[in-house]
This record gives C-alpha cells, sequence and structure tokens, in this order.
C-alpha cells in the first residue's frame, strides 16, 4: 500500500501581482524538487482562506504596504486567519516589501501573519537570514533579530536576487520537511 500523496497549498494575495509571481517560482521550483505537482496556488481574493486546513503543509504569501499595512486580500480575510485550525499545522511564509522606500516597515505584514499563526498553533519553517537587506525595523524579525520569519523579497530593489532566494528558501525547505 502506497503512501497518500503529500499535499501543499500555497496561499497568497497580491495587488501588483509581484507576490503571484513569487508564489509561481516557489510553486515550480517545489514541484521539480519533489518531483510531483504537490504545490497548489490558492488567490486569498478568490477562494476561501478556510480551504487552507485541506492541506499537509501550507506556505502563505503576503506584501507589506505602505506604513506597515497587510496587503488588501489579506486585510479584508484578516478575522478569518485567527479562525484557521492551525494547531500543529507546518507553514512557511514569504513575504515582499520595500526596503529602501519603507526601511521602518520592512516586511511588517510578513511578521503580523507570522505571529497570527504561530497564535492559533502553527508550527513555522523556513526562518530566513536577514544578512544582504537594507532596513531600519521589522516586525517579521524573529525574537534574537537575526532572521526574518520567513523568506523576505524585495523585487522592487532587488529583484535580480529573487530568483537566486526562491531556489535557495526551496531546498532549505525540503530539508526541514524531511
Amino acid at each position: 500500500m502506497s503512501e497518500p500523496a503529500l499535499s501543499i497549498g500555497l496561499f497568497y494575495g497580491s495587488t501588483t501581482c509581484y507576490t503571484e509571481m513569487a508564489a509561481e517560482k516557489i510553486q515550480a521550483q517545489l514541484n521539480s524538487l519533489f518531483d510531483d505537482q504537490v504545490v497548489s496556488l490558492h488567490n486569498i481574493k478568490d477562494e476561501p482562506l478556510k480551504h487552507a486546513e485541506d492541506f499537509d503543509i501550507l506556505i502563505f504569501g503576503i506584501s507589506t504596504w505602505d506604513f506597515g499595512e497587510l496587503q488588501e486580500d489579506w486585510e479584508s480575510h484578516w478575522d478569518e486567519v485567527y479562525q484557521l485550525a492551525m494547531q500543529d499545522k507546518i507553514v512557511a511564509l514569504f513575504g515582499l516589501g520595500d526596503q529602501l522606500g519603507y526601511a521602518d516597515w520592512f516586511q511588517d505584514a510578513l511578521g503580523m501573519l507570522h505571529d497570527a499563526l504561530v497564535a492559533g498553533g502553527a508550527k513555522i519553517v523556513g526562518y530566513w537570514p536577514n544578512q544582504g537587506y537594507d532596513f531600519a525595523h521589522s516586525k517579521a524579525l524573529t525574537a534574537d533579530k537575526s532572521q526574518f520569519v520567513g523568506l523576505s523579497l524585495d523585487d522592487e530593489n532587488q529583484y535580480d536576487l529573487t530568483d537566486e532566494r526562491v531556489e535557495t528558501w526551496c531546498n532549505q525547505l525540503l530539508e526541514e520537511l524531511s
């Protein structure tokens, strides 16, 4: 008897398509690493966030807007985040932000999403080093401030690093999940 296939749901909100493009890159990279189509994409604008409970492993993508604000789709479903059954769910996070234009709020929405999911019992994987970024403050840093709570992308200022960061992070996730 073979084991049931692993299912990974990647849920994101995207206003300007950058988070969606990052989600597609992560999906493609992970599917190639797993040698299977295990990652499915879900835009929270079109699909209930409650559907996230149906997956073995979750990846959530969020961008930070302006002065530390949530992306609009996440903002309109924010109460649902606290209602998700996340007890012992394995969750990885990625965020997009502008470290130069909004240096005091870089990746704040990522940090807010992390805190909400941890409060619900989620087990977070995929922490990411904060080296190679230029920002003043972030709610997305771990308590010791050595890492982000998930993959941090800045397509505004470091687009040329996105593909390499996605590849490295996906390989890291594979190791953490095995």
